[in-house]
Protein backbone atom coordinates (compact mmCIF):
# COMPACT_ATOMS: atom_id res chain seq x y z
CA UNK A 1 0.00 0.00 0.00
CA UNK A 2 1.23 3.48 -0.90
CA UNK A 3 0.44 6.43 1.38
CA UNK A 4 0.03 9.65 -0.63
CA UNK A 5 -0.30 13.13 0.85
CA UNK A 6 -2.12 15.29 -1.73
CA UNK A 7 -1.70 19.04 -1.16
CA UNK A 8 -4.12 21.41 -2.85
CA UNK A 9 -3.86 25.11 -3.62
CA UNK A 10 -4.84 26.57 -0.23
CA UNK A 11 -7.33 29.12 -1.61
CA UNK A 12 -9.62 26.79 -3.58
CA UNK A 13 -11.53 23.81 -2.14
CA UNK A 14 -11.22 20.46 -3.90
CA UNK A 15 -13.94 18.00 -4.77
CA UNK A 16 -15.98 16.62 -7.67
CA UNK A 17 -17.72 19.99 -8.13
CA UNK A 18 -14.58 22.15 -7.96
CA UNK A 19 -14.26 24.98 -10.47
CA UNK A 20 -10.49 24.97 -11.00
CA UNK A 21 -8.66 22.44 -13.13
CA UNK A 22 -5.97 21.72 -10.52
CA UNK A 23 -8.65 21.02 -7.94
CA UNK A 24 -10.50 18.68 -10.31
CA UNK A 25 -7.31 16.72 -11.06
CA UNK A 26 -6.44 16.42 -7.36
CA UNK A 27 -9.97 15.16 -6.67
CA UNK A 28 -9.66 12.54 -9.43
CA UNK A 29 -6.33 11.36 -7.99
CA UNK A 30 -7.74 11.21 -4.48
CA UNK A 31 -10.53 8.91 -5.70
CA UNK A 32 -8.14 6.80 -7.78
CA UNK A 33 -5.70 6.28 -4.89
CA UNK A 34 -8.52 5.07 -2.63
CA UNK A 35 -10.06 2.89 -5.37
CA UNK A 36 -6.68 1.20 -5.92
CA UNK A 37 -6.49 0.21 -2.25
CA UNK A 38 -3.89 2.82 -1.30
CA UNK A 39 -4.14 5.56 1.35
CA UNK A 40 -5.01 9.14 0.40
CA UNK A 41 -4.52 12.02 2.82
CA UNK A 42 -5.59 15.42 1.46
CA UNK A 43 -4.48 18.84 2.69
CA UNK A 44 -7.02 21.32 1.33
CA UNK A 45 -9.28 24.18 2.45
CA UNK A 46 -12.16 23.57 4.81
CA UNK A 47 -15.25 22.53 2.89
CA UNK A 48 -13.35 20.26 0.51
CA UNK A 49 -14.93 16.91 -0.37
CA UNK A 50 -12.52 13.97 -0.47
CA UNK A 51 -12.49 10.19 -0.77
CA UNK A 52 -9.50 9.90 1.53
CA UNK A 53 -8.84 11.60 4.86
CA UNK A 54 -9.17 15.39 4.73
CA UNK A 55 -6.83 17.52 6.83
CA UNK A 56 -8.50 20.93 6.53
CA UNK A 57 -6.61 24.17 6.06
CA UNK A 58 -8.44 27.32 7.27
CA UNK A 59 -10.61 28.66 4.46
CA UNK A 60 -10.11 32.31 3.58
CA UNK A 61 -13.39 34.20 3.40
CA UNK A 62 -12.14 37.69 2.57
CA UNK A 63 -9.93 39.07 -0.17
CA UNK A 64 -6.72 37.22 -1.01
CA UNK A 65 -4.10 39.77 0.08
CA UNK A 66 -0.40 39.27 0.77
CA UNK A 67 -1.09 39.22 4.52
CA UNK A 68 -3.82 36.62 4.03
CA UNK A 69 -1.48 34.51 1.89
CA UNK A 70 1.21 34.56 4.56
CA UNK A 71 -1.28 33.54 7.25
CA UNK A 72 -2.73 30.65 5.23
CA UNK A 73 0.71 29.45 4.10
CA UNK A 74 1.90 29.35 7.71
CA UNK A 75 -1.14 27.29 8.73
CA UNK A 76 -0.62 24.91 5.80
CA UNK A 77 3.06 24.40 6.64
CA UNK A 78 2.17 23.49 10.23
CA UNK A 79 -0.54 21.05 9.15
CA UNK A 80 1.78 19.47 6.60
CA UNK A 81 4.50 19.01 9.22
CA UNK A 82 1.99 17.35 11.55
CA UNK A 83 0.53 15.18 8.76
CA UNK A 84 3.95 13.89 7.71
CA UNK A 85 4.91 13.11 11.31
CA UNK A 86 1.61 11.31 11.94
CA UNK A 87 0.92 9.51 8.66
CA UNK A 88 4.48 9.02 7.30
CA UNK A 89 3.46 9.30 3.63
CA UNK A 90 5.50 7.58 0.95
CA UNK A 91 5.07 10.60 -1.32
CA UNK A 92 3.81 14.20 -1.17
CA UNK A 93 2.03 15.50 -4.28
CA UNK A 94 1.58 19.29 -4.49
CA UNK A 95 -0.74 21.09 -6.90
CA UNK A 96 -0.53 24.81 -6.05
CA UNK A 97 1.20 27.51 -8.08
CA UNK A 98 2.60 28.66 -4.71
CA UNK A 99 4.06 25.23 -3.83
CA UNK A 100 7.52 26.70 -3.16
CA UNK A 101 6.00 28.44 -0.11
CA UNK A 102 5.22 25.14 1.59
CA UNK A 103 7.43 22.37 0.23
CA UNK A 104 7.56 19.55 2.79
CA UNK A 105 10.48 19.11 5.17
CA UNK A 106 13.21 16.67 4.09
CA UNK A 107 11.95 13.12 3.87
CA UNK A 108 9.50 11.60 1.38
CA UNK A 109 9.76 12.43 -2.33
CA UNK A 110 7.74 15.47 -3.40
CA UNK A 111 6.04 15.79 -6.78
CA UNK A 112 4.79 19.17 -8.04
CA UNK A 113 2.29 19.12 -10.89
CA UNK A 114 2.57 22.30 -12.97
CA UNK A 115 -1.07 23.13 -13.66
CA UNK A 116 -0.41 26.69 -14.84
CA UNK A 117 1.81 28.32 -17.49
CA UNK A 118 5.50 27.94 -16.60
CA UNK A 119 6.05 31.72 -16.62
CA UNK A 120 3.56 32.10 -13.78
CA UNK A 121 5.76 30.14 -11.35
CA UNK A 122 8.54 31.69 -9.24
CA UNK A 123 12.08 31.06 -10.47
CA UNK A 124 12.78 28.95 -7.38
CA UNK A 125 10.51 26.19 -8.65
CA UNK A 126 13.00 25.19 -11.36
CA UNK A 127 15.90 24.63 -8.94
CA UNK A 128 14.34 23.33 -5.73
CA UNK A 129 16.75 23.34 -2.79
CA UNK A 130 14.88 20.41 -1.27
CA UNK A 131 16.26 17.02 -2.33
CA UNK A 132 14.01 14.46 -4.04
CA UNK A 133 11.62 17.10 -5.39
CA UNK A 134 10.24 16.57 -8.89
CA UNK A 135 8.14 18.52 -11.38
CA UNK A 136 6.06 17.58 -14.38
CA UNK A 137 3.85 19.26 -16.97
CA UNK A 138 0.37 18.31 -18.19
CA UNK A 139 0.65 18.98 -21.95
CA UNK A 140 3.26 19.03 -24.71
CA UNK A 141 3.08 22.80 -25.20
CA UNK A 142 3.47 23.44 -21.47
CA UNK A 143 6.38 20.99 -21.21
CA UNK A 144 8.11 22.69 -24.16
CA UNK A 145 7.69 26.10 -22.49
CA UNK A 146 9.46 24.98 -19.30
CA UNK A 147 13.04 26.21 -18.87
CA UNK A 148 15.85 23.62 -18.72
CA UNK A 149 15.33 21.84 -15.42
CA UNK A 150 17.11 18.78 -14.00
CA UNK A 151 14.05 17.64 -12.02
CA UNK A 152 11.43 17.95 -14.79
CA UNK A 153 9.91 14.51 -15.44
CA UNK A 154 8.05 13.35 -18.58
CA UNK A 155 4.61 14.93 -18.85
CA UNK A 156 1.36 13.30 -17.78
CA UNK A 157 -1.53 14.64 -19.92
CA UNK A 158 -4.70 15.62 -18.10
CA UNK A 159 -7.88 13.61 -18.46
CA UNK A 160 -11.58 13.85 -17.65
CA UNK A 161 -14.28 11.26 -16.84
CA UNK A 162 -15.18 10.87 -20.49
CA UNK A 163 -17.96 8.29 -20.14
CA UNK A 164 -19.79 10.21 -17.43
CA UNK A 165 -19.98 13.48 -19.32
CA UNK A 166 -22.53 12.70 -22.03
CA UNK A 167 -26.18 13.29 -21.14
CA UNK A 168 -29.01 12.11 -23.44
CA UNK A 169 -30.34 15.59 -24.25
CA UNK A 170 -30.88 17.32 -27.60
CA UNK A 171 -28.62 20.24 -28.54
CA UNK A 172 -30.19 23.64 -27.98
CA UNK A 173 -29.51 27.10 -29.30
CA UNK A 174 -27.08 28.45 -26.72
CA UNK A 175 -23.32 28.51 -26.28
CA UNK A 176 -21.56 27.76 -23.01
CA UNK A 177 -18.51 29.40 -21.44
CA UNK A 178 -17.14 27.94 -18.20
CA UNK A 179 -14.22 28.64 -15.86
CA UNK A 180 -12.69 31.07 -13.42
CA UNK A 181 -13.96 34.58 -14.15
CA UNK A 182 -10.82 36.68 -14.55
CA UNK A 183 -9.10 38.97 -17.07
CA UNK A 184 -6.85 36.34 -18.65
CA UNK A 185 -9.82 34.09 -19.37
CA UNK A 186 -11.27 36.97 -21.42
CA UNK A 187 -14.89 35.86 -21.06
CA UNK A 188 -16.22 39.24 -22.18
CA UNK A 189 -14.96 38.43 -25.71
CA UNK A 190 -17.05 35.24 -25.70
CA UNK A 191 -20.10 37.30 -24.71
CA UNK A 192 -19.34 39.76 -27.52
CA UNK A 193 -19.09 36.87 -29.99
CA UNK A 194 -22.46 35.58 -28.84
CA UNK A 195 -23.99 39.03 -29.31
CA UNK A 196 -22.53 39.26 -32.80
CA UNK A 197 -23.75 35.75 -33.70
CA UNK A 198 -27.19 36.29 -32.16
CA UNK A 199 -26.69 33.22 -29.94
CA UNK A 200 -27.17 33.44 -26.14
CA UNK A 201 -24.12 32.60 -24.04
CA UNK A 202 -24.47 30.99 -20.61
CA UNK A 203 -21.45 31.89 -18.48
CA UNK A 204 -20.68 29.58 -15.59
CA UNK A 205 -17.87 29.90 -13.10
CA UNK A 206 -16.62 31.51 -9.93
CA UNK A 207 -15.26 34.95 -9.20
CA UNK A 208 -12.45 34.25 -6.75
CA UNK A 209 -11.68 36.90 -4.10
CA UNK A 210 -8.86 38.67 -5.91
CA UNK A 211 -9.39 42.39 -6.37
CA UNK A 212 -8.52 42.21 -10.09
CA UNK A 213 -10.97 39.38 -10.67
CA UNK A 214 -13.83 41.17 -8.95
CA UNK A 215 -13.07 44.39 -10.83
CA UNK A 216 -13.05 42.51 -14.15
CA UNK A 217 -16.43 40.92 -13.40
CA UNK A 218 -18.02 44.23 -12.44
CA UNK A 219 -16.59 46.29 -15.30
CA UNK A 220 -16.48 43.82 -18.21
CA UNK A 221 -19.00 41.05 -17.50
CA UNK A 222 -21.92 42.66 -15.66
CA UNK A 223 -22.55 45.36 -18.31
CA UNK A 224 -22.69 42.71 -21.05
CA UNK A 225 -25.33 40.78 -19.13
CA UNK A 226 -27.68 43.74 -18.82
CA UNK A 227 -30.86 43.25 -20.80
CA UNK A 228 -29.99 39.72 -22.00
CA UNK A 229 -29.76 37.43 -23.83
CA UNK A 230 -26.64 36.22 -21.98
CA UNK A 231 -26.79 34.89 -18.40
CA UNK A 232 -24.33 34.35 -15.56
CA UNK A 233 -24.92 31.01 -13.82
CA UNK A 234 -22.26 31.21 -11.10
CA UNK A 235 -20.42 28.03 -10.04
CA UNK A 236 -22.06 24.84 -11.31
CA UNK A 237 -21.61 21.30 -10.03
CA UNK A 238 -20.75 18.25 -12.11
CA UNK A 239 -24.32 17.07 -12.71
CA UNK A 240 -25.48 20.44 -14.00
CA UNK A 241 -22.29 20.92 -16.03
CA UNK A 242 -22.85 17.55 -17.71
CA UNK A 243 -26.37 18.53 -18.80
CA UNK A 244 -25.35 21.98 -19.99
CA UNK A 245 -22.34 20.70 -21.93
CA UNK A 246 -24.44 18.05 -23.66
CA UNK A 247 -27.15 20.56 -24.59
CA UNK A 248 -24.92 23.44 -25.71
CA UNK A 249 -24.44 24.25 -29.37
CA UNK A 250 -20.75 24.76 -28.59
CA UNK A 251 -18.30 25.63 -25.83
CA UNK A 252 -16.47 28.94 -26.10
CA UNK A 253 -12.95 29.64 -24.88
CA UNK A 254 -11.59 33.12 -25.52
CA UNK A 255 -8.69 32.68 -23.11
CA UNK A 256 -5.62 34.84 -23.59
CA UNK A 257 -3.57 32.74 -21.17
CA UNK A 258 -1.33 29.96 -22.54
CA UNK A 259 -3.73 27.22 -21.46
CA UNK A 260 -1.93 24.17 -20.12
CA UNK A 261 -4.68 21.75 -21.15
CA UNK A 262 -8.23 23.21 -20.75
CA UNK A 263 -10.16 20.53 -18.91
CA UNK A 264 -13.44 22.18 -19.84
CA UNK A 265 -12.63 21.79 -23.55
CA UNK A 266 -11.96 18.09 -22.95
CA UNK A 267 -15.21 17.82 -21.00
CA UNK A 268 -17.18 19.49 -23.79
CA UNK A 269 -15.77 17.14 -26.41
CA UNK A 270 -16.50 14.14 -24.18
CA UNK A 271 -20.11 15.32 -24.18
CA UNK A 272 -20.01 15.52 -27.98
CA UNK A 273 -20.03 19.32 -28.02
CA UNK A 274 -17.77 21.29 -30.40
CA UNK A 275 -15.22 23.70 -28.93
CA UNK A 276 -14.71 27.15 -30.44
CA UNK A 277 -11.49 28.56 -29.01
CA UNK A 278 -8.68 31.01 -29.42
CA UNK A 279 -5.50 28.96 -30.11
CA UNK A 280 -3.96 29.58 -26.67
CA UNK A 281 -1.38 27.19 -25.22
CA UNK A 282 -2.45 23.55 -25.46
CA UNK A 283 -5.81 24.17 -27.15
CA UNK A 284 -4.36 23.48 -30.64
CA UNK A 285 -3.15 20.11 -29.27
CA UNK A 286 -6.62 19.17 -28.12
CA UNK A 287 -9.04 20.76 -30.60
CA UNK A 288 -8.94 19.34 -34.14
CA UNK A 289 -9.95 22.28 -36.32
CA UNK A 290 -13.01 21.46 -38.39
CA UNK A 291 -13.47 18.09 -36.67
CA UNK A 292 -13.95 18.57 -32.92
CA UNK A 293 -14.34 22.34 -33.09
CA UNK A 294 -12.72 25.45 -34.49
CA UNK A 295 -9.61 27.46 -33.61
CA UNK A 296 -10.36 31.12 -34.25
CA UNK A 297 -8.76 34.54 -34.00
CA UNK A 298 -10.91 37.30 -32.62
CA UNK A 299 -14.57 37.91 -31.92
CA UNK A 300 -15.73 37.94 -35.55
CA UNK A 301 -14.25 34.51 -36.31
CA UNK A 302 -15.64 33.14 -33.05
CA UNK A 303 -19.13 34.37 -33.96
CA UNK A 304 -18.94 32.74 -37.40
CA UNK A 305 -17.69 29.47 -35.90
CA UNK A 306 -20.60 29.39 -33.46
CA UNK A 307 -22.90 28.95 -36.45
CA UNK A 308 -20.56 26.48 -38.19
CA UNK A 309 -20.39 24.31 -35.05
CA UNK A 310 -23.85 22.95 -35.78
CA UNK A 311 -22.47 21.10 -38.82
CA UNK A 312 -19.95 19.01 -36.90
CA UNK A 313 -20.57 15.34 -36.04
CA UNK A 314 -21.21 15.20 -32.28
CA UNK A 315 -20.90 11.40 -32.10
CA UNK A 316 -17.49 11.56 -33.77
CA UNK A 317 -16.38 14.30 -31.36
CA UNK A 318 -17.43 12.13 -28.43
CA UNK A 319 -15.54 9.10 -29.77
CA UNK A 320 -12.35 11.12 -30.28
CA UNK A 321 -12.54 12.53 -26.74
CA UNK A 322 -13.03 9.08 -25.23
CA UNK A 323 -9.95 7.81 -27.04
CA UNK A 324 -7.74 10.79 -26.14
CA UNK A 325 -8.81 12.26 -22.80
CA UNK A 326 -9.74 9.36 -20.53
CA UNK A 327 -9.25 10.17 -16.85
CA UNK A 328 -8.58 6.51 -16.06
CA UNK A 329 -5.50 6.54 -18.30
CA UNK A 330 -4.26 9.68 -16.55
CA UNK A 331 -4.71 8.32 -13.03
CA UNK A 332 -3.02 5.03 -13.98
CA UNK A 333 0.07 6.97 -15.06
CA UNK A 334 0.11 8.90 -11.78
CA UNK A 335 -0.21 5.74 -9.70
CA UNK A 336 2.69 4.20 -11.61
CA UNK A 337 4.78 7.33 -10.99
CA UNK A 338 3.88 7.33 -7.28
CA UNK A 339 5.08 3.73 -6.99
CA UNK A 340 8.30 4.46 -8.88
CA UNK A 341 9.22 7.53 -6.81
CA UNK A 342 8.32 5.85 -3.52
CA UNK A 343 10.31 2.72 -4.42
CA UNK A 344 13.36 4.77 -5.45
CA UNK A 345 13.26 6.73 -2.18
CA UNK A 346 13.04 3.52 -0.12
CA UNK A 347 15.87 1.77 -1.97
Amino acid sequence: MIRVLLVGYPFAPVGPDAVGGAEQILSALDRAVVAAGHRSIVLAPEGSVTAGELIPVPRLTGEITEAARARIHAALRQRMHDAIARHRPDLVHLHGVDATEYLPPPGPPALVTLHLPPAWYPAAIWRPARADTWLHAVSHSQHAACPPCPVLLPLIPNGVPVRRLHAPVSPRRFALCLGRICPEKNQHAALDAGTRAGIPVLLGGEVFPYAAHRRYFETEIVPRLAGGPHRFLGPIGFARKRRLLSAARCLLSASLAPETSSLVAMEAMAAGTPVVAFPSGALPENVQHGVTGFLVHGVAEMAAAMHAAGRLDRAAIRDIARARFDEAAMTARYLALYARLAHAAAA
